[in-house]
Formats: structure tokens, sequence, C-alpha cells
């Protein structure tokens, strides 16, 4: 059994920044624009995520989000950040680190999503620096996980920029939308990270 020993709860509720976007927890009143990017990328998403039912995006439906993501938090077992630009603090996105254990693994799993609008212009790739640079500096994790099926071949160039290494296949990883998906597994660990990523910084006057 790991140990269950976390950082503080300040450490789960930060305010990221790295150039050109910010990140911070999600709040009741980003729920317009979460739905919002979340339906305008349904085409786009879907093809690598579970597809959804409109009341998935429905405001009770972010509530108990907030709330499971918020416990989480709590007992240090999970990080779900929202992405904004910093100029005009539009939402393009999110990125979570999950299933977070402590004691002799110190490992989570990354996982992000960039609404259709805002792909392919970095804000994915400055999101997940600015995450693995929390990760190992604050949280002290010492490894970060991430998948992503073979054909997304945009995933994975984030990730290789990133500074993850492909480790292997990972077959009937996950299933998606009735089917049994591979999917390629990346890792990157602290000893990675001596190279930083980025600036990241804490920055509490952008909640």
């Amino acid at each position: 059994m790991f140990l269950t020993k976390s950082p503080s709860h300040p450490a789960f509720d930060p305010v990221l920044v790295r150039d050109p976007i910010f990140l911070r927890t999600g709040k009741l009143t980003d729920h317009a624009q979460w739905s919002k990017l979340r339906e305008e990328s349904r085409e786009h998403l879907i093809a690598w995520e579970e597809d959804w039912a409109p009341q998935h995006l429905s405001i009770s439906a972010f509530k108990r989000r907030l709330s499971s993501a918020a416990q989480d938090a709590r007992r240090g077992g999970g990080l779900s950040l929202l992405i904004f630009r910093r100029d005009d603090r539009v939402m393009v996105g999110g990125v979570t680190l999950t299933n977070i254990r402590y004691g002799a693994s110190r490992s989570g799993i990354l996982g992000y999503w960039i609404g259709a609008p805002f792909a392919r212009q970095g804000y994915g790739s400055a999101a997940v620096k600015a995450v693995i640079d929390h990760a190992f500096d604050t949280i002290n994790l010492h490894r970060i996980v991430a998948a992503c099926q073979p054909e997304n071949a945009a995933s994975q160039n984030l990730l290789e920029r990133c500074g993850f290494r492909k480790e292997g296949v990972a077959r009937d990883y996950l299933k998606i939308n009735g089917a049994w998906r591979d999917h390629l597994i990346y890792s990157r660990i602290a000893q990675d990270n001596d190279v930083k990523t980025g600036d990241s910084a804490l920055s509490p006057n952008l909640r």
C-alpha cells in the first residue's frame, strides 16, 4: 500500500502562468465558457475521448465536476485546472493530473484537452509544461505518465515537445465510444526536469 501523505492543499489550488496562458482551478462562473467551448469542440474531441449527452454540459453537471475535483485536491489525489489566454482570459481548454500516488510511487497521470478554435496554437504545450514543473517542483512527484491513441499525431507531437518519452503500447487501454482502443504510453521523470520546461509562476491576481 502506498503512503497517503501529500503536499498541503494550496499546492492543489495554484494559479500557474506560462505565456501565453495561465491555469487555475475551475469556478462556477466558468460554466458558460466551459459548456460553450466543449459543445463547439465536440467533433474535435470525441475522436479521442468519450462522447457526452447534452445534460453532461449542464450547470448541475459542472457543479459535480467542481465538487469532485475539490475533493481530490483536498486529499492530494488530483489536480484539475482550466486554461485561459492571459491577454483576454478566454478559456481554451483544461489539464488534469489524476491518480496521484505517494510513497514509493510518487506518480500521476496527465490528461489535457484544447478546444477546437484554439488547437495547434501552442496553448496545450504551454499548459502541459506549466503543470509538469508544478508537479515535480511543488507536488514533488517523480514520474508523470500520459497516453494517447496512435492516430493522434498532434497529441504525440505535443508530448514529445514537452519532453515525454514513448515507452510502448498499452493494448485496449481505454474504452472510447463503445470500442477498446490501444494507446501509446509516454512518461517523463523528475530527472528529465533538470532542464526546465519554462518559467511557470504562481500569480494570485489571475484568479
